[in-house]
C-alpha cells in the first residue's frame, strides 16, 4: 500500500499596519470555534486568548486542554464552548497527550485512514501545567518535534485552585501561598521563571514566541506562524486573571498592553532558521512599572524599594532587547524617587474626590 503524503494547512498572516494599533480590525475569519456561554469570570484573560487563538486557527483544529481554569470552567455538565474537537488531559501530561494526537493523525493520513489536511493541533495549558507540573511533558513534545502548537496561557498563578503562587508569579505578587507580612513585606520574593527563553534555548529547532491579549493581531499572527511551522512550536501569552490580579473587569486588555509597555513582559520571536531572537516588536509607549502595578490589588502592599526593584528588572528587560532607556525609567529604579504603593493609591483617591 503506497504511503500518502501528509498535506498541511497554510494560514495567511493578517495585515497590521501598526503593531500598537488598538482598534484596527483586518479581515478576520468569520468562524468561531470558541463560542459564548462558558463559565469563566468576567474579564477572563485566558478565555479572550482562547477565542483569539481558535479564531486564528480555524475550524480544522483539535484543541487539548490540561486541567486548569479553562478546563474546569468550560466543561461542566457535559457542555463546552468548543465548536471543534477538544480533549481534556491531566495537568502533567499536556505535552505527551498532544504529541500522541499529532503522531496518530500523521500515521492515519499516511495509511489512508484519514482524508484531508493535517489538522491544527493546539494544546493550551496554564502556567501551572506548562511551567511547573507538566514542564517535562511539554519539553519532550518540543524536543521530539511533533507537529503541534503548545501554548502557555500565562495568568501568573494557580488560579483554578484558589490563587496559589506558581513559578510564573511575578516578584511582589500577593497570592494565598505568598501573602505579605511583617517578615516578608514584598510577598513573593522570587522573580518569575523565564519560561519562553528556556523553551527557545533548549529546543532551538522550534518556533517560540511571546504575546499578550493586549495586542490581538500580533497574537493571532504568532498562532498562525506557529501552526505554519513544520514541527513543534511554543507560545507564552500574557492572560490577566481578574480574580487573582484584583482589577476592574473591563481592564483586561489595558493590562495586556501596560505589561508590555512597562517592560515586564517582553514581546519577541525566536527564529529557528536563523537561530536568533527577533526583538522588532515595539509598543507605542514606554511606561514606568508603577503605572501597571497600581491597577492591581495584588501589588497594593508594595513599598518604594520593591517598586524600584521591579523597575530595575524591567529596565534590564529593555536592555536585553536593545532599547535605549529614557531618563525617567532610569530614575524610577531608585527608591528615593518613589513612594509606597498604598500611599500612591491613597493620594489618587483623594485627588478624585476634590
Amino acid at each position: 500500500m503506497p504511503t500518502i503524503e501528509v498535506q498541511r494547512q497554510l494560514l495567511p498572516i493578517l495585515d497590521s499596519p501598526n503593531q500598537g494599533a488598538r482598534f484596527y480590525n483586518p479581515d478576520l475569519p468569520s468562524t468561531e470555534p470558541f463560542v459564548p456561554g462558558h463559565r469563566t469570570c468576567a474579564g477572563c484573560g485566558p478565555s479572550i486568548q482562547y477565542r483569539m487563538t481558535s479564531k486564528a486557527a480555524g475550524d480544522n483544529t483539535i484543541l487539548v486542554g490540561p486541567t486548569g481554569c479553562m478546563y474546569v470552567a468550560n466543561s461542566s455538565y457535559l457542555c463546552t464552548p468548543y465548536n471543534v474537537p477538544w480533549a481534556h488531559t491531566q495537568i502533567g501530561s499536556a505535552g505527551s497527550f498532544t504529541a500522541g494526537v499529532a503522531a496518530a493523525y500523521e500515521a492515519m493520513i499516511r495509511k489512508g485512514k484519514w482524508k484531508g489536511a493535517f489538522p491544527n493541533i493546539i494544546c493550551e495549558a496554564g502556567d501551572g501545567s506548562a511551567s511547573d507540573i507538566g514542564l517535562a511533558s511539554v519539553s519532550g513534545a518540543l524536543y521530539r518535534n511533533h507537529d503541534c502548537l503548545i501554548i502557555c496561557y500565562d495568568n501568573e498563578q494557580y488560579a483554578n485552585t484558589g490563587i496559589q503562587a506558581s513559578s510564573r508569579t511575578p516578584y511582589g505578587g500577593m497570592t494565598t501561598f505568598s501573602p505579605p507580612g511583617p517578615m516578608v513585606p514584598e510577598a513573593k520574593t522570587l522573580f518569575p521563571k523565564d519560561l519562553a527563553r528556556m523553551m527557545a534555548a533548549g529546543h532551538p529547532h522550534c518556533y517560540v514566541a511571546t504575546a499578550s491579549v493586549g495586542y490581538p493581531i500580533d497574537l493571532m499572527n504568532k498562532v498562525r506562524k506557529g501552526l505554519n511551522h513544520k514541527g513543534a512550536a511554543y507560545l507564552m501569552i500574557y492572560t490577566p486573571c481578574q480574580k487573582g490580579f484584583v482589577y476592574e473587569t473591563p481592564r483586561s486588555i489595558d493590562l495586556g498592553r501596560l505589561v508590555v509597555e512597562c517592560g515586564l513582559y517582553p514581546i519577541w520571536e525566536w527564529n529557528p532558521e536563523k537561530r536568533a531572537y527577533d526583538y522588532s516588536f515595539r509598543p507605542k509607549n514606554m511606561r514606568p512599572v508603577s503605572e501597571y502595578l497600581k491597577l492591581q490589588g495584588r501589588f497594593g502592599h508594595l513599598h518604594a524599594e520593591h517598586i524600584a526593584k521591579l523597575q530595575k528588572f524591567a529596565n534590564e528587560q529593555w536592555g536585553m532587547m536593545g532599547v535605549e532607556l529614557p531618563e525617567a525609567l532610569i530614575q524610577a529604579a531608585d527608591a528615593k524617587n518613589l513612594i509606597n504603593m498604598a500611599s500612591a493609591i491613597e493620594a489618587a483617591a483623594v485627588a478624585e474626590t476634590l
